[in-house]
């Protein structure tokens, strides 16, 4: 992991086509821009991890209803 200190309106550039600015810092808060390519997906981490928790519960199978509808009568 790379780990900068950067200041109001600094930026941090990512490949070519992504920069990261720094656009206020309050307390503990920091707002910051992001410009890339319309095509390249930004989702916030806490997002990706419930999006994430959720597929996870959809595809757990309960076992007792699998038997259940597995069994031949």
């Amino acid at each position: 992991m790379l780990v900068l200190s950067r200041k109001t309106n600094d930026t941090i550039q990512i490949a070519d086509n992504v920069e990261i600015r720094i656009l206020e810092i309050k307390g503990e808060t920091v707002r910051i821009g992001i410009e890339a390519p319309k095509s390249v997906d930004i989702l916030r981490g806490e997002l990706v991890q419930s999006i994430t928790e959720i597929n996870t519960e959809a595809v757990t199978l309960d076992t007792d209803l699998f038997t259940q509808l597995t069994k031949k009568e």
